[in-house]
């Protein structure tokens, strides 16, 4: 660690136990840069933990409410919420359930999408900025919006960076996975049809899902974020987002025999990772393009079956209806099989959701839909049913 990073990590440690939040939040904004590279979004970035990051490591999770469930009927759907506890935590969430979400009305059980809120956002901004309930409405599935507790985390970031939530059955990554089993079981959707995707602080903790969970999630999209494995603690959070990964993806353990070995978030890694969609631009100041890449290394460091695809990356240029450029990197499944990744690579995208609405925070509607292409990208996978597992 470079001499000048050791020294405003000094600073920053300092201004928290001397109770100066405020200005421990100023010195991280300040350090990482926060003004936007594009004067056409609606918000500054949604740091990935970079608002309040000294003052996230220090909060407590205090007691919440009992859990309770109310819904309010809509012309397009109905939004409903709730709260849900495990793991030693409660939090709260948002979902939105389609006109044809009865199972008796539609015959067929809906999908899932799970959609995890980046900093300083909620559950009602996320919904508004990324335009999900409109397509889930024309398409037929309800979204799922947990919400992180202020009380965890000042800015109602993630904590995607504490070793204690990354793991199976454990923090917020337990709670999240519960939730989503929950609400499957409650309202009939399809359990083999669920993803996950996320903004910012959100998309790093849906791509700690799809590795501690990969027989609950059959997709996962990460747009703006980093990939699971990126940092443990802090610092390693920090040296991430504004410089890129420490180190070029490793391979996934194997035994003597060259069998897939255990996991160490308690999963075996026989199933291998999830198929995986990146959006990232490429001017975001933020979060390191470069973590996008990360991402989809993991996703294509082997297939279902523990064999690494042979097959070459598909790549395209192209445009979006209102101008933005991007390239498109698209790797090939096992054959027969759907892709296994896609990188959306957004030109002159800053940290935010490409092609997003003006009604939500952190939103770049010049961008390609990220919207549309990751359903595009989950409706062509599922869980497979061996692969399912309820604990």
């Amino acid at each position: 660690m470079s001499s000048t990073l050791q020294r405003w990590m000094k600073e920053v440690t300092r201004l928290t136990r001397s109770g100066r939040l405020a200005d421990a939040t100023r010195a991280i904004q300040d350090a990482l840069g926060r003004k936007p590279t594009m004067g056409s979004f609606n918000a500054p970035p949604a740091e990935v933990n970079s608002q309040t990051a000294a003052a996230a490591s220090a909060a407590r999770l205090i007691p919440e409410p009992v859990p309770v469930e109310t819904s309010k009927a809509i012309d397009d759907g109905t939004i409903r919420t709730g709260e849900y506890s495990e793991a030693g935590l409660t939090r709260s969430y948002l979902l939105y359930l389609p006109p044809t979400a009865s199972a008796e009305h539609s015959g067929t059980p809906m999908p899932l999408v799970v959609m995890l809120h980046g900093c300083t956002q909620d559950p009602t901004d996320f919904a508004a900025g990324t335009g999900m309930n409109s397509l889930a409405r024309e398409q037929g599935f309800a979204v799922l919006y947990p919400a992180q507790a202020q009380s965890a985390n000042p800015s109602r970031c993630w904590n995607w960076f504490k070793h204690n939530h990354q793991r199976r059955g454990s923090g917020e990554a337990a709670v999240i996975a519960g939730m989503t089993r929950s609400v499957v079981a409650e309202h009939h959707l399809d359990p083999c049809r669920v993803y996950v995707a996320g903004l910012s602080a959100g998309g790093a903790m849906a791509a700690i899902l799809g590795r501690a969970y990969p027989d609950l999630y059959a997709a996962v999209g990460i747009h703006s974020g980093l990939a699971s494995g990126a940092a443990n603690d802090l610092i390693s959070a920090l040296s991430a987002m504004k410089h890129g990964p420490a180190s070029p993806t490793s391979p996934p353990p194997v035994t003597q025999s060259g069998e897939p070995a255990a996991r160490d978030d308690g999963f075996s890694a026989s199933i291998g990772p999830v198929p995986t969609i990146v959006f990232h631009g490429d001017g975001d100041a933020v979060v390191h393009p470069g973590n996008g890449t990360q991402a989809i290394a993991v996703a294509i460091g082997q297939t279902g079956t523990g064999a690494p695809s042979a097959a070459s990356p598909v790549v395209e240029v192209g445009e979006s209806t209102k101008g933005r450029r991007y390239t498109r990197t698209t790797h090939p499944g096992p054959a027969g099989a759907p892709a296994q990744a896609e990188h959306w690579l957004v030109h002159g995208g800053g940290h935010a959701w490409s092609g997003g609405r003006e009604q939500g925070s952190y939103t770049d509607p010049s961008g390609p839909d990220a919207t549309r292409e990751m359903w595009r990208f989950f409706r062509t996978h599922s869980q497979p049913e061996a692969q399912r597992h309820e604990g």
